[in-house]
């Protein structure tokens, strides 16, 4: 039960509650009208009664977020999100919210720290300066997500009553949309490429919509392609392994459960606090079996042909990367994000030569947009939409868990699909007119 007390013009919610250790505490809140002071009684003596109600406590939103990485981030993050949501705490939040009480953090609490990140400086790491000078919207709403999940935590844990970060206020966010290529220029980016272990992964990115790391993870027992597999129309590819790039320490506090294997360092970075392992999928679904078209096939029984050619002198690490089917030119294991940097320097050099070559004939260059591995995943899906209507299907070649990312996210709308439906649309109207 709780009682009101007058004192010094105030009116005070007197009641008495259990702390973390067990102890019998008293708690005073102070109101300055008697309406409210009555309200919060109320309150207070409905929530005992149903035992809902919250202890005070003394818990910092620091000490908060500590728990919380270790018993919910060490749990569900990947090394790569663990890496980038500890940065996020420990560049932003600690600094401007981290001595605030958990139970200080109300809504409109949470929109002045909002307010506060947009005209945040973003740090300076080993003199690498960002390419914007305060926070960017993309990144407020990051921090956002990153606290939801963590004051949801927070409330079934019982440190707070509700969530302050379901609702707030956050700056727009101008979302650019990604580059879908068109055949063509698949096709022209492809006639560009003259090396041959990224001409295959370019086709595997677009054909299988591979990730990056999936495709560098790829293995000759993932490649189904023999003989007897074609002729009987079932070549496929099974995704069930990827390589990534993590630092060290990550991995000693998320421990190597997901981890298949951990390779050594080359002799160049043998001060690197990172390195490459080979480690399950991000998610159960990614692990999925793919048809391979005739196209694809004919690019990587061309692979195997000229496999043993492509290296120069053979690295001494070699040993167990002959696996591997895309490795670099020494045979070593090849980083995921130098498909990345290839990919580039081929619409670099070549717009550089259109550039030119259009200057000398006077008329307008014909430009490859800047591109990503990445992006033809969302080639692949946007494309695939186009000619199949089972989106559980396209769903599942994609490795996606939720249906909701390949709708919202990798399905974009061309104006070709606009063009159609309104065409389609029109012969309806037509036949019912």
């Amino acid at each position: 039960m709780a009682s009101i007390k007058r004192r010094r013009g105030k009116y005070h919610v007197v009641y008495y509650y259990f702390n973390e250790c067990g102890e019998k505490k008293q708690k005073w809140e102070s109101f300055n009208t008697e309406a409210e002071a009555k309200h919060r009684k109320a309150e207070i003596e409905y929530k005992q009664g149903n035992r809902t109600f919250i202890s005070p406590n003394k818990t910092t939103v620091s000490a908060f977020l500590d728990d919380f990485v270790s018993l919910y981030g060490v749990k569900k993050w990947s090394p790569s999100t663990y890496e980038a949501n500890t940065g996020l705490i420990r560049n932003y939040i600690a600094p401007l919210l981290g001595d605030a009480l958990m139970q200080d953090v109300t809504t409109i609490a949470a929109d002045r720290f909002i307010t506060t990140l947009q005209r945040t400086k973003c740090p300076v790491f080993k003199n690498r300066y960002s390419k914007t000078e305060y926070m960017t919207p993309a990144n407020i709403e990051r921090i956002n997500k990153l606290l939801r999940c963590a004051f949801k935590q927070a409330v079934r844990w019982d440190i707070v009553a509700k969530n302050p970060f379901d609702n707030t206020t956050l700056p727009k966010v101008k979302r650019k949309p990604r580059e879908i290529w068109d055949a063509a220029t698949i096709r022209k980016a492809l006639d560009e490429c003259k090396d041959g272990r990224l001409y295959v992964a370019i086709n595997l990115s677009f054909a299988c919509s591979l990730r990056i790391g999936e495709i560098v993870g790829l293995t000759w027992d993932n490649i189904h392609i023999s003989d007897a597999d074609i002729a009987n129309d079932n070549a496929y590819l099974c995704v069930e392994k990827e390589l990534a790039r993590v630092k060290e320490s990550s991995l000693a506090v998320l421990g190597e459960e997901e981890i298949i294997k951990k390779f050594p360092r080359t002799m160049y970075l043998e001060n690197a606090s990172t390195v490459i392992v080979l480690k399950t999928p991000k998610t159960e679904s990614s692990i999925r079996c793919i048809p391979m078209c005739p196209e694809v096939l004919a690019e990587l029984a061309g692979l195997i042909a000229i496999l043993d050619t492509l290296y120069d002198t053979p690295s001494p690490t070699i040993d167990g990367y002959t696996d591997f089917i895309f490795r670099n030119r020494y045979g070593d294991l090849l980083n995921p994000h130098s498909l990345n940097r290839a990919i580039e320097r081929i619409i670099r050099d070549y717009n550089a030569e259109e550039l030119k070559l259009a200057e000398e004939d006077q008329r307008s260059p014909l430009l490859l947009p800047h591109f990503s591995v990445h992006s033809l995943r969302h080639t692949f899906c946007t494309r695939m939409f186009e000619v199949e209507s089972n989106h559980k299907a396209i769903q599942t070649i994609m490795g996606h868990a939720e249906i909701s990312t390949t709708l919202d996210i990798y399905a974009h709308i061309t104006e070709d699909t606009l063009k159609k439906s309104v065409q389609h649309m029109s012969e309806k109207i037509k036949l019912f007119g």
